[in-house]
């Protein structure tokens, strides 16, 4: 999903020679094939968008496959970027490397200053070991490696799979086919309470862009809207855009995860970068390339 956006914002932005390479043509996880694909192609500026992500459910039940994968493909990409003499690098994280119970909104200093949620922890191990990565190959060796950490994200060629999907897909799925089945009601995780903030993948795509070319620092900057809502209100909204009319129960014996996620993004809005998709708008261009692109239910 990122990468196809970013994809998409180069060649808008007028660039033609873009090196990418899909998962049978790349394997990540493989040292020695990616230490070769960069040494041969020397590009000069990489985005590591790479990882292995998934909903709650999925965070949870495969902890050990989430720690070991996403470890595995950004050593082997931020090491062999160094090594081929990329001339900058941008790591993408995610905002589930703050404490749990940090304050709100979730500044970048707050890294690393409490524990971490438990059904997200293998991942957020990971990616901060890839910002810290990043700083030491910085201090080291001078390498022009940044970190982003971008809120939770959506858009076209999301992962709409029935269990392991973000919030989001899931809810779009699933009012979907409530509302091709006539069901009555549409059960979703947890109590609804929890405040989420949400970014299109096309603005998170512009702003790596923007970062690639105006930023330079050893800490990790946030991107985000700066705005939240609650995932009863999020659910409200999936379920008019789908064009959902039926009931909604809550489930609160599954997890709810953190009770709020919001960034601070004044650091990125200071450096003259703001979000431009608003949540109604977006939501309706996610559903409509759901509905064109039938084989990303399946």
């Amino acid at each position: 999903m990122v990468g196809s956006a970013l994809v998409r914002r180069l060649r808008q932005a007028g660039h033609a020679n873009i090196l990418t390479a899909d998962r049978q043509a790349l394997d990540l996880l493989d040292q020695k094939v990616v230490a070769d694909f960069l040494g041969r192609e020397k590009p000069e500026y990489a985005v590591d968008a790479a990882a292995k992500v998934g909903g709650i459910k999925a965070n949870d039940e495969l902890s050990a496959d989430f720690i070991y994968e996403n470890l595995t493909i950004q050593n082997n990409i931020i090491h062999s970027a160094y090594i081929s003499g990329v001339k900058k690098l941008l790591f993408l994280g995610s905002s589930c490397i703050y404490p749990r119970d940090c304050p709100q909104p979730i500044k970048e200093e707050y890294l690393l200053t409490g524990p971490l949620e438990k059904t997200n922890e293998a991942y957020a191990l990971a990616k901060i070991a890839g910002i810290m990565l990043c700083r030491m190959y910085r201090k080291q060796h001078g390498c022009d490696f940044i970190s982003a950490m971008p809120t939770n994200l959506y858009g076209p060629n999301d992962n709409y799979h029935p269990e392991h999907s973000h919030v989001i897909p899931g809810l779009i799925r699933r009012f979907h086919e409530a509302k091709i089945n006539k069901a009555p009601e549409v059960v979703c995780w947890g109590s609804g309470s929890p405040r989420r903030e949400f970014l299109h993948v096309a603005d998170l795509a512009d702003a790596c862009y923007y970062l690639l070319q105006n930023y330079s620092g050893a800490e990790q900057i946030n991107v985000g809207s700066g705005a939240d809502l609650t995932v009863k209100e999020l659910a409200g909204i999936v379920a008019k855009t789908v064009g959902y009319a039926g009931g909604i129960l809550w489930d609160t014996a599954r997890p709810d995860g953190a009770q709020r996620k919001l960034l601070d993004v004044s650091k990125l809005t200071a450096m003259g970068w703001t979000y431009k998709i608003d949540l109604e708008t977006g939501l309706r261009q996610t559903y409509q390339d759901f509905l064109d692109n039938k084989n990303i239910r399946e």
